[in-house]
């Protein structure tokens, strides 16, 4: 699941991004009646920001769909570990009469041995496909309950971003003041709760 954070701060960064773009690109000549919007809205630029990996740890929601897909994950391993179990007792079976087999059931044993070979890699991609799937499914959901919370959130706060963070990520300075993990937390837990009622 840390692919979610990955996007999320890709996303935060591009944002940034744009914001230093269109800062420092802005034309050289304003009108007035830009540089008196400039004015105005100056000291009310402010960016926020929510700790990732804090999100990760205590928001009920990604915790329960992180079980889930672990779940899933135990599932298919022990369907393929079974599935493979088979497969190895029908070759030992195979390996048991090779002795006596003739060339055509030999080289027969050998057509079966690379079909269950081939079925066990198709039946694995299958459910590693579906489970990568499921994954993105979840992160997906999890990125829109985040940022439906964060677009009512933002109503009464008025921030112009609210950006991630997570270490390791090119921020080299927070400030805790802009530090609305706790509201998203308990924002985004309040909201879980409600659904689960």
């Amino acid at each position: 699941m840390r692919n979610i954070s990955t996007y999320i701060s890709t996303l935060s960064l591009i944002l940034v991004g744009v914001l230093f773009y269109l800062h420092f690109s802005s034309p050289k000549k304003e009108s007035a009646a830009a540089v008196k919007h400039t004015a105005e809205t100056k000291g009310d630029f402010r960016i926020a920001y929510f700790d990732i990996d804090s999100l990760q740890t205590n928001y009920e929601y990604f915790k329960d769909m992180t079980s889930q897909i672990k779940t899933k994950e135990t599932a298919m391993t022990s369907q393929l570990s079974a599935l493979q179990l088979s497969y190895q007792k029908r070759l030992k079976e195979l390996q048991d009469k090779g002795p006596g087999m003739n060339q055509s059931e030999g080289e027969a044993a050998e057509r079966e041995y690379a079909q269950m070979q081939q079925k066990y890699q198709q039946r694995q991609a299958a459910l590693d496909q579906e489970l990568k799937k499921h994954q993105m499914e979840v992160m997906t959901d999890v990125r829109n309950k985040i940022e439906e919370f964060l677009k009512e959130y933002n109503k009464e706060k008025g921030y112009a971003f609210i950006l991630s963070y997570e270490p390791g990520f090119m921020l080299y300075y927070k400030d805790s003041v802009y530090d609305i993990t706790n509201d998203v937390i308990s924002g985004l837990n309040g909201n879980y709760k409600n659904l689960k009622k």
